[in-house]
């Protein structure tokens, strides 16, 4: 697992953990703003990459 894949997943756990703590919508938006975050940081070539290789993964 990389880096960034492990704190996306620290990002969704901790999201996890605040839908507990405080009101529903802060917890959510934890959970979907962490990977958003994440995607809109990497470089264009970066995003091309990563959606090419995930349109692979789906025409299996």
């Amino acid at each position: 697992m990389s880096t960034r894949a492990k704190v996306a997943a620290g990002g969704v756990a901790a999201g996890v953990i605040l839908m507990w703590l405080l009101p529903f919508w802060v917890g959510l938006l934890v959970i979907v703003g962490v990977p958003v975050a994440a995607y809109l940081l990497l470089d264009p070539s970066q995003r091309r990459r990563l959606r090419r290789v995930s349109r692979k993964q789906l025409g299996r």
